[in-house]
């Protein structure tokens, strides 16, 4: 049996192993996905011990993503992005990862959304900083919005094409853009939005990172616009779809996995 998990502190509430699960059985594979929950100063070492105990791959999530860059041999993008959120210990040392680049850009290819024009890309946290290399390796001109400018700033120094700015600029960055992601957690706990909804406009795609509530407020904002409309279970969706094509050398049964997750939300 092949045996894949999660790292992270808390992990309860991770909708990963019922995704992946789903896609073991739709294709017969013998496999499990699991969950460990190491303290929160143990990321590395977590890494070590699945290495030891035989663990074909792990994802990543908070707090150990940059923790364990120092455990893994990443690669380009994630060395990047700065952040590992897959692990795949097939190789004479284990392999790091960065999924969620990919997540945002296949989650906004499966909506028909042309990856060309102007990214506005709000946030310049660890989700910030995936979506924002992962849109301009697929050539977009990326404007990187956050509360702190000089962190939007600091970020678009290292993405290429990219500029920084403060929230205040955003309704002047979305007039000419053609996709707007949310990386932010605004709109996860209360009924808000980082955009003004003025601010929207048909020509649009908005893309929002954040999946609980699934149709958040700017969602709701944008739809009314006539913009196109991606949740953020689609992102979450296209990580894990990343990650198990990555350790399985199979095709992902998309389908099964998204019915799976939608049903645990």
């Amino acid at each position: 049996m092949d045996v894949y998990g999660l790292i992270g502190n808390p992990v309860g509430h991770s909708l990963s192993p019922p995704m992946h699960e789903a896609g073991y059985e739709a294709l017969g594979l013998d496999a499990r996905y699991v969950t460990f929950e190491p303290s929160a100063d143990a990321g590395a070492e977590a890494v070590e011990a699945a290495e030891t105990l035989g663990i074909d791959g792990l994802n990543v999530t908070i707090p150990f993503k940059q923790d364990v860059l120092d455990a893994v041999d990443p690669a380009p993008l994630a060395e990047r992005i700065g952040a590992v959120n897959t692990i795949d210990f097939a190789g004479e040392t284990p392999t790091g990862y960065n999924t969620d680049a990919v997540g945002a850009v296949r989650a906004l290819d499966h909506h028909d959304v042309s990856l060309s024009g102007t990214a506005v890309v709000v946030g310049a946290g660890g989700a910030g900083r995936a979506a924002a290399f992962g849109l301009a390796d697929e050539g977009l001109s990326v404007r990187i919005a956050n509360r702190t400018e000089s962190k939007a700033d600091a970020l678009a120094d290292e993405v290429p094409d990219a500029s920084g700015h403060g929230l205040d600029s955003l309704s002047d960055l979305l007039a000419n853009a053609d996709i707007l992601v949310n990386c932010t957690s605004v709109g996860m706990e209360e009924d808000k939005t980082p955009v003004p909804a003025d601010a929207l406009h048909s020509d649009l795609a908005v893309l929002d990172a954040v999946y609980t509530p699934i149709e958040t407020r700017l969602l709701q904002d944008a739809a009314a616009a006539g913009a196109t409309t991606v949740d953020g279970a689609w992102m979450l969706l296209y990580q894990g779809v990343e990650a198990f094509e990555r350790w399985t050398g199979e095709d992902a049964p998309v389908d099964r996995m998204n019915g799976r997750l939608r049903e645990h939300l």
